[in-house]
């Protein structure tokens, strides 16, 4: 009897395929010979997996010809990194959009996330880029932090530019409902970072995955958008554990890492829609307005939103500046013929 059971558990559907029946999955990964395995749909990428993937002796092709593109521009070593910055990202995006039927997000340097023309300025250059090596920009998502002033830089990229964008360390209500004011693609609310944040400053350290604060946030978010028909789509991202994912399934998109996209192919148990639209029209939510006074005081009495959208922006800037005296470093042995 018990030599049957292994087959009948090979017969089951991965949890995985599953969620694929009912949520949109996209692979959160700069290291794209991770996404061959598990047939995404679209792929993210961010500063810190880029600098991840960047050191992996398998991705030294792409530096040296981004540095080599980066020194041909010309111009000050500043404009010469930069050059070299910006077409790395590209280059990570274009290899894994040969492998993804989708589209890939690409972010703008979280540096710039109080600047909104630098912002749109850096995503119209990586379209650009991606242009000139015959992608569409219908296959690219532009990443910016979603402050007062990423979520303005969001507005115009779609309106005047047809450019879709990715807004991305989303923690608090204030910022997803900005979001679909300005009309962005999409947005990627943060689930693992939320539950970071109640873990380290409450006295729970442990939480059921319908119970996890990051879950239940997503969940507000999408239930706001599906009932009063905003056109913005909720990809929930930064994921800790197979739980919050699968407590998430019938959300428009879940970006996952390989880690987890590894292990919810080898689970076998059974994934339900748990959001849907059709739940979303009955629930008890109020539309709200915020013009820029409203959302910076709403976004403000959230103090997780405010810790982690600050500590998220470092974060990214301090792996951006790695990746940059990596870059340098390289810069320097190629100019100086080693």
């Amino acid at each position: 009897m018990s030599s049957g059971s292994p087959d009948k558990r090979r017969k089951m559907e991965s949890a995985l395929n599953q969620l694929k029946k009912l949520t949109v999955v996209v692979a959160d990964t700069g290291d794209f010979n991770a996404i061959d395995e598990y047939k995404p749909q679209d792929a993210t990428t961010n500063p810190s997996l880029i600098l991840a993937a960047a050191k992996m002796p398998a991705y030294q092709p792409l530096v040296d010809q981004a540095i080599k593109y980066g020194i041909a521009k010309g111009g000050t070593e500043e404009e010469q990194v930069a050059n070299t910055m910006d077409k790395l990202f590209v280059s990570f995006g274009l290899e894994i959009l040969k492998k993804v039927p989708g589209r890939v997000s690409t972010e703008v340097d979280a540096r710039l996330s109080f600047d909104k023309e630098e912002m749109v300025a850096k995503a119209l250059k990586l379209i650009a880029l991606y242009e000139e090596a015959g992608i569409s920009k219908e296959r690219v998502l532009i990443k910016l932090s979603s402050t007062w002033e990423g979520i303005q830089a969001g507005k115009e990229l779609e309106e005047k530019h047809g450019v879709h964008c990715n807004m991305t360390l989303l923690f608090s209500f204030a910022q997803a409902v900005a979001c679909a004011e300005a009309k962005v693609t999409l947005i990627s609310p943060f689930v693992g970072r939320i539950l970071d944040w109640y873990k380290e400053n409450t006295d729970r350290k442990s939480f059921e995955p319908h119970e996890d604060p990051g879950v239940i946030s997503v969940t507000k978010i999408y239930n706001y958008y599906k009932k009063f028909g905003y056109s913005t789509v909720v990809m929930g991202a930064s994921f800790r554990n197979s739980g919050e994912v699968k407590a998430l399934a019938g959300c428009d998109l879940l970006t996952i890492s390989p880690g987890l996209l590894a292990e919810l192919s080898q689970d076998h148990s059974a994934v339900t829609a748990v959001l849907s639209v059709e739940k979303s029209k009955a629930c008890d939510l109020e539309k709200i307005h915020l013009d820029e006074k409203a959302f910076r005081w709403q976004h403000n009495e959230d103090r997780m939103g405010v810790e982690k959208l600050s500590d998220g922006i470092r974060k990214f800037a301090a792996d951006a500046i790695k990746l940059e005296t990596m870059i340098k470093e390289k810069m320097l042995n190629v100019k100086n013929g080693q």
